[in-house]
């Protein structure tokens, strides 16, 4: 019998704004998976193939109608402030403040 898995603490959590280190475009985390849930088709299909062990991230990508689904390795803190504009961001927020969204959150 193995030694477990140390715990994971993810880098990034839902509301964070975020900026790709590859393919340079920022986005909002709605979701956190603690490692790939992908298919293997897939990940396959996926150009940069990141180890699967990691925490993974859904996010909205800001200006265009597009989510993505992001190896945290590959994601860093936006510097960028500003709102993102996407389609679903109402789904799934309530309020934006300081640069980041929150759920459930109103100031009215």
């Amino acid at each position: 019998m193995g030694t477990p898995d140390p715990i994971r603490t993810c880098a990034f959590e839902p509301g964070q704004i975020v900026d790709h280190r590859l393919y340079d475009y920022r986005g909002v985390v709605v979701a956190v998976d603690a490692t790939c849930q992908a298919d293997d088709g897939w990940y396959q299909r996926n150009r940069t193939q990141p180890d699967r062990n990691q925490p993974w991230y859904h996010v909205l990508v800001d200006g265009d109608p597009r989510t993505t689904y992001v190896a945290e390795e590959n994601l860093t803190l936006s510097d960028n402030g500003q709102e993102i504009e996407h389609p679903l961001v109402k789904r799934f927020f309530t309020l934006f403040l300081h640069g980041r969204y929150y759920r459930g959150i109103s100031l009215n």
